[in-house]
């Protein structure tokens, strides 16, 4: 058994559309493939843990063992992909507002918000607000907005709604959207700061999201294993099923939280989410800024790597894709990557792609000693050695 399992979400890496990528508008998308597509690129760990052969596929691995799995729930989004990773798919997704929110449930936030509401469309977070936050700034208006999520997103700059009152007023918001007649994922805080022409988002965002169902966090925390949620994780599963809990301003932060553990004596999961790939490149079609930030992690890790006992076990994937070069500006339909190392190991080699990212969890119960009784996953733990 291992005592201590990091499971590090590289949030958006995809590596390559899924066989049901055409129904979501996302045929030929690969996140990993299209940012390693010139050659010019520094990632020696990664190499060796066998991430770029995911897409090169040149044979460089040495160390490890990796592979992809194929997405079962119906969307491409942070919560369910972070959920389908703990054991839970929903069987009815969550609704998307392509048209924008019902005009009752604007005048319903409106109502319980005492503000205006501006914007109600789909939009990119940084785009709305250089179109509407100088509005927002005379007004005092809410900027709401969706994309092809199921989320509600409430910008609001801070010197004109302080972060605290936007936080309450997500709250407020959350209590009308979280039922079966909206059925929207997300709710999110959005603050940004600066003066027209140069509004900059924040790190002050906050995800409000719905008690998560019984899943993996939940049954370990249950027979008194630790679970240490790190960066959006806190937000995703609603503080419930974890000891604790840290947001993270940044990847650099979510680095430097991680090196901190990696020295504490804890006995159960890490989970970490590194965010910046998606909201900060992916989201922003950026190619070249993604691949810096990914060579950015290559380049901290073997000082994390370094740290590891033989009884760790450290497992690298993320929850859906974003292609960096794809039309729009949303998620993409992908395989993941599945990557195992422990300095334990004696072997390595190449996992034949497994269906639903549930298998992680599945792997993860089964190192603890619990039972899986939430039914979905297949566990890796035999074929680790």
């Amino acid at each position: 058994m291992f005592k201590r399992v990091f499971l590090i979400v590289m949030d958006s890496l995809g590596v390559g559309e899924t066989p049901d990528a055409l129904k979501f508008g996302d045929e030929g998308a690969s996140t990993l493939g299209h940012i390693l597509v010139n050659d010019n690129y520094h990632l020696p760990v990664f190499e060796k843990l066998g991430l770029v052969d995911l897409v090169k596929h040149e044979n460089k691995y040495k160390i490890g063992y990796h592979g992809k799995l194929e997405p079962i729930n119906k969307a491409k989004d942070t919560l369910n992909g972070h959920y389908e990773m703990m054991g839970v798919v929903y069987d009815k997704p969550f609704m998307t507002y392509p048209n924008g929110f019902p005009i009752v449930l604007i005048s319903e936030i409106q109502r319980v918000t005492g503000r205006e509401v501006i914007g109600n469309c789909v939009h990119s977070g940084t785009e709305i607000i250089k179109e509407l936050g100088e509005m927002h700034m005379k007004t005092g208006a809410l900027i709401i907005y969706t994309s092809a999520d199921s989320v509600l997103q409430v910008a609001a700059h801070e010197d004109v709604i302080p972060v605290g009152e936007l936080y309450s007023i997500c709250e407020k918001i959350s209590k009308l959207v979280f039922n079966e007649e909206y059925k929207v994922g997300r709710v999110i805080a959005r603050p940004f700061i600066g003066k027209p022409g140069n509004f900059t988002r924040t790190p002050n965002r906050k995800d409000f999201t719905q008690e998560p169902p019984k899943n993996v966090m939940t049954m370990l925390c249950d027979k008194g294993y630790d679970v240490i949620a790190l960066g959006k994780i806190k937000d995703i599963f609603a503080d419930k099923g974890m000891s604790v809990g840290l947001k993270t301003k940044n990847n650099i932060d979510g680095i430097i939280k991680l090196n901190d553990f990696a020295r504490s004596d804890f006995n159960g999961l890490l989970f970490l989410n590194l965010n910046d790939f998606d909201s900060s490149y992916g989201h922003r079609r950026n190619r070249e800024g993604y691949l810096k930030c990914l060579e950015e992690l290559d380049y901290y890790l073997p000082t994390f790597l370094n740290r590891l006992r033989d009884d760790d076990l450290v497992i690298f994937t993320a929850d859906h894709g974003n292609d960096p070069t794809y039309k729009g500006t949303d998620h993409t339909r992908e395989y993941t990557p599945i990557i195992f190392f422990s300095k334990s190991f004696k072997y390595r080699g190449e996992l034949a792609t497994r269906k639903s990212f549930a298998c992680i969890g599945a792997t993860i119960l089964e190192n603890f000693g619990i039972e899986n009784t939430l039914g979905l996953g297949e566990s890796y733990l035999d074929k680790l050695k």
